[in-house]
């Protein structure tokens, strides 16, 4: 199966070369890490079955966020983490969204304004709720970020789990919505109105030297609220999917040749299933372009769900009754790829136990060891022939 590591290995190095210092750091980053993963470069592991004796090499993976192989764990753990932090109401789910007159202004300064679209897009919300015509109370979030479409074009958007309810102002009263928001937190026209206002004046205050593109007033700024009525849990696993990755799954991407990439994707407006075949620094662009830069989060939590207030949510955790706990990570379950706890590949009896640490060089001498190691190796070519892309290189 190709993956994108194979397309970066084969691609990344003439894309580097070709745009030079235009490459950002993280990007540059995030091509050393995916082309290096779980091939040896990172060091690895060796466990051996308490039944039948046969060691396994483990190589390490990169833990890129761009890594398409990587962040099943994170994410498993992640998930638990906001299960635990649940409240028993009905939740809502609310996606805000920027027209297309701001998306390349947004990608040119992501650090100043992906936190002002943070901010805004909450802001927004607890406005509306905080009016007594609405919920009339202090509301929580957890925004997530997303900045793709299934084409891998540039999108910035906002995802928003919201509890269906906020906190009086005396802070001991839970304020649950009227039955006229039952399918709707807040009007999504009132929201959108009040997001673009915030937006527009946070991102000028923030980037006081540079011009704003022009926006007609009649242009529509894309705002909705609907109800989870799956439950918030599909919500967090649609949301999880991304915390700890990026746009594409290897599984998308389907041939790879000296010029072009070919990916499948759903059509968003039919729901088919379809290829795009696209030239190959213009696939790498659109890819890389979803890597974030170092230190800016793409997940935060505002409000009721701040961290700050986290004896306030367990006190309406308990004020509200809730009858069951959440259904947390087992502590002795073996995460994904972890050789330690986990079943034996060869006899499907026997433990794996972790017997010694890897280094680099250590993992690139073993490849050729006898057939012991050939069926884990099997996962990536062999470390001695995977080329080292480096800033140099550009």
């Amino acid at each position: 199966m190709l993956r994108i590591a194979d397309v970066l290995r084969r691609h990344g190095g003439d894309y580097l070369k070709r745009y030079g210092n235009a490459v950002l750091p993280s990007h540059v980053r995030a091509i050393q890490a995916l082309t290096r993963c779980r091939t040896g470069a990172f060091g690895g592991h060796i466990a051996e079955c308490s039944n039948c004796h046969c060691e396994h090499l483990f190589l390490h993976s990169c833990r890129n966020r761009a890594c398409p192989q990587c962040g099943h764990d994170a994410t498993s753990r992640w998930l638990a983490r906001q299960r635990e932090l649940l409240l028993p109401v009905t939740y809502f789910h609310v996606v805000v969204t920027l027209p297309a007159e701001l998306r390349r202004l947004v990608r040119q300064h992501q650090r100043a304004l992906i936190p002002v679209l943070f901010q805004a897009a909450f802001e927004s919300l607890s406005a509306l709720c905080a009016d007594p015509h609405w919920l009339g109370g202090q509301v929580g979030a957890l925004a997530v970020l997303h900045t793709w479409t299934r084409t891998l074009e540039w999108h910035p958007h906002v995802h928003l789990l919201v509890p269906g309810g906020a906190l009086g102002p005396d802070g001991q009263t839970w304020l649950r919505p009227p039955p006229r928001l039952t399918k709707y937190l807040v009007p999504h026209g009132a929201l959108a109105k009040h997001f673009r206002g915030r937006f527009l004046a946070l991102a000028r205050r923030a980037l006081p030297a540079v011009r704003f593109p022009d926006i007609p007033w009649s242009k529509r700024w894309i705002a909705f609220t609907k109800a989870a009525v799956q439950g918030p849990e599909r919500v967090l696993e649609y949301l999880g999917r991304y915390v700890h990755r990026t746009a594409l799954t290897d599984k998308a991407i389907l041939h790879c040749d000296d010029k072009t990439v070919t990916f499948a994707y759903r059509d968003s407006r039919d729901h088919r299933r379809k290829t795009m075949t696209l030239d190959a620094h213009e696939f790498l662009r659109r890819f890389l372009q979803h890597v974030s830069p170092r230190g800016l989060h793409r997940v935060r939590a505002f409000g009721l769900l701040h961290s700050s207030k986290r004896g306030t949510l367990r006190r309406l955790q308990l004020l509200l009754s809730r009858s069951t706990p959440p259904q947390a990570k087992p502590a002795n379950a073996a995460p994904k790829n972890n050789p330690r706890g986990s079943r034996c590949p060869h006899c499907k009896t026997g433990i794996l136990r972790w017997v010694r640490t890897l280094l680099p060089y250590e993992c690139i001498a073993i490849s050729t060891a006898p057939q012991l190691y050939a069926s884990d190796l099997a996962r990536a070519p062999p470390p001695a022939v995977i080329p080292v892309i480096t800033a140099s290189a550009a």
